[in-house]
């Protein structure tokens, strides 16, 4: 035990330093924290996908590009870095949960789905879900402009795409609007966001998914069955017709074409006849006689051919033996 007489080391040292050293000390010390304070503060970097936009005492005096800057210390100048590089993107009726690999995981509940139904203009209930994908044009607008920008555009694009979907019919929002509904909302977000000069544009607005809600898809899918199976009908009638009609239209052409080359055929064979009959007539008001035997003859001349063969027998004479066949081809002895 030590008594109480007795002062300790440390007693001692405190005892043989000098009051102004301690005091030169601490200074210094605290010198050198507000001198290492002054060093941290007074250089940033700015990422690659963005901007900083520095204030002096809450004044924008520079707008940053990505690298290594100098400002004044002990948060006189301050820096804010907004992602101006980077796509930015507003989710309805549902969330990006996960990337996996090459695919992408979305996770869907009941709590996105107030987001995503609305009421069409025929007054059928669809299931809308679709993003907003836009970028930072101006990052001391994106800053300033409006308190709550990500909320704002959030509120700016639920309203314009109900808007959108209830001044069309419900059908054709599930099939044939999507693209002109996506490129509607789009100009009109963008217009909105122009107003307040918020310093965001645009990018694209898809749908990523436009069904009828779970409760009626099962009549929505025999509704669709029942059209698609109109529509395949319709084209099987179209498909027949453009067959058909051409097919009839091209004999229809046929029978006229025959038509007409058998009444030219038959008017020009009448019509040589007829000069053929004149000219015959003329000869035979010059000689009657003649062309009468001229053409008697004539006539022979084509009819005999045709008779075949001819076999004359005196009278009282034996007939040929019918056994013997001289010619199978001939009419006459085949009769």
């Amino acid at each position: 035990m030590r008594h109480s007489g007795e002062r300790s080391p440390f007693d001692e040292w405190l005892a043989d330093i000098d009051g102004s050293r301690v005091m030169w000390f601490i200074l210094f010390v605290i010198l050198g924290l507000i001198i290492l304070w002054g060093i941290f503060t007074s250089y940033y970097t700015v990422q690659p996908e963005g901007q900083s936009v520095v204030k002096r005492f809450g004044k924008v005096i520079a707008i940053k590009d990505p690298g290594l800057h100098f400002k004044l210390p002990f948060g006189i100048d301050e820096q804010e870095f907004v992602p101006t590089a980077r796509v930015l993107k507003q989710e309805f009726g549902f969330r990006t949960a996960a990337q996996e690999g090459a695919s992408t995981v979305y996770r869907k509940s009941e709590e996105y789905r107030d987001e995503s139904l609305m009421l069409t203009g025929d007054l059928k209930v669809v299931d809308v879900e679709w993003v907003v994908q836009y970028r930072v044009d101006d990052p001391n607008k994106y800053l300033h402009r409006v308190e709550q920008v990500d909320k704002t555009i959030r509120d700016i694009s639920e309203a314009v795409m109900r808007r959108i979907v209830g001044n069309n019919l419900g059908s054709d929002v599930l099939t044939i609007k999507r693209v002109e509904i996506a490129l509607n909302a789009k100009q009109e977000i963008q217009r909105l966001l122009d107003s307040f000069d918020m310093g965001v544009r645009i990018g694209t607005v898809e749908l990523q998914d436009v069904n009828p809600p779970d409760s009626v898809k099962p009549a929505f899918n025999e509704v669709n069955q029942a059209e698609q199976e109109k529509e395949q009908l319709i084209n099987e009638a179209e498909k027949k017709q453009n067959q058909q009609i051409p097919a009839a239209r091209g004999k229809a052409k046929q029978v006229v074409a025959t038509a007409e080359g058998y009444r030219a055929e038959r008017v020009n064979g009448a019509l040589g006849e007829t000069s053929r009959f004149k000219a015959i007539l003329k000869e035979y008001k010059i000689a009657p006689e003649v062309t009468r035997r001229r053409m008697y003859l004539e006539t022979l001349d084509k009819v005999l051919p045709s008779l075949g063969k001819i076999y004359v027998i005196e009278p009282g004479g034996q007939s040929p033996v019918p056994l013997l066949n001289l010619d199978k081809n001939n009419p006459v002895q085949n009769r």
